[in-house]
């Protein structure tokens, strides 16, 4: 009798094939066996799919190209991390462009939720579908390519506002920790949640005086704001543990441990095209152990319950599950 796990092996070896003749690479998976228990309806609350560009063409104006990452290779990660529920992010590759995440999503039925990043040209009765299949917040991503102007920011903002507060979505920003503090107000005042990206651009060899993560940390304790403690490796040079993380995690957590949520950043795309190289060629992924990085979970916070909270309760909160 075929099982779903004979069907999963079969098509991610199908996968490697395809990929053996072409300039596409596997996506990372866990080499490090998660060691603390993972409660049940766990979720992953930072994934992109990257979809075969002949269906899901990229975005012209895209400042790099990633790997391909498929449902069937996410599916496997969560697997050994024991996830078993996923938020998939419109990454910048797509534009405003969804389709790669609503078929990363259609893929993994009630188990997934989805943010979508739309322009002037997403009309509303596409925002309604996106709704019904699951989307649950806009992203704005000022962290890509570069965006440095607070003007530029609050407009990007505002605009995404305007989309969401009717659908009762969140707003999910990916920034410099810089940037907070010049549109702290903005973000304050705005009618719907709001949600950080990666420790909010924090680096932390700046320090938890840097510009931003003062400000960042006020926000979590208002309740304001949810803050992804994810991708750790884009805070940190010291891998595969980021030690240097951990300060950061934890004064986040303490702050407001009702606004935590955690996340992967699988497949882990590098956004930046090398000196001498065009966007259009491909740029690797980072190689990383998401088991090593999940389980500094349990260093950032030692508490069952409270790593429940942020794994289980806080995303079943925001993402509606």
């Amino acid at each position: 009798m075929t099982t779903r796990r004979d069907v999963l092996l079969g098509a991610m070896a199908a996968g490697a094939l395809a990929r053996a003749g072409s300039a596409w690479a596997a996506p990372s998976q866990p080499a490090t066996p998660v060691n603390f228990e993972i409660p049940a309806g766990a979720c992953d609350c930072h994934t992109h799919i990257h979809g075969d560009p002949a269906k899901f063409p990229w975005f012209e104006g895209r400042v790099y190209t990633p790997e391909l990452a498929s449902p069937e290779e996410m599916r496997a990660l969560h697997k050994a991390l024991h996830m078993q529920r996923v938020v998939i992010v419109t990454p910048s590759v797509y534009g405003t462009d969804n389709s790669a995440t609503l078929f990363g999503m259609k893929a993994r039925g009630d188990d997934a939720r989805g943010v979508a990043v739309v322009g002037p040209k997403n009309s509303d009765a596409e925002l309604d579908a996106m709704d019904k299949a699951g989307i649950r917040g806009l992203r704005v991503n000022l962290a890509t390519g570069g965006t440095n102007d607070p003007d530029e920011a609050t407009r990007r903002f505002k605009a995404a506002v305007d989309r969401a507060r009717d659908r009762g979505w969140h707003v999910q920003i990916y920034t410099n920790a810089s940037m907070i503090p010049l549109i702290k107000d903005t973000l304050a005042a705005a009618p719907v949640p709001l949600v950080f990206d990666h420790f909010g651009g924090a680096q932390s060899a700046a320090g938890l005086q840097q510009p931003g993560f003062p400000e960042l940390v006020e926000l979590v304790k208002s309740g304001k704001a949810y803050v992804k403690i994810s991708g750790a490796y884009r805070a940190s040079k010291l891998g595969p543990e980021y030690s240097d993380v951990i300060p950061f995690a934890k004064a986040l957590i303490a702050a407001n441990p009702d606004r935590i949520i955690w996340g992967t950043d699988w497949p882990h795309p590098d956004s930046v095209t090398p000196p001498g190289r065009k966007t259009t060629d491909v740029q690797p992924l980072f190689q990383i152990d998401d088991g090593k990085l999940l389980n500094q979970l349990a260093v950032w916070e030692p508490d069952a319950g409270v790593r429940k909270r942020i794994l289980v309760d806080n995303p079943a909160r925001l993402y509606k599950f």
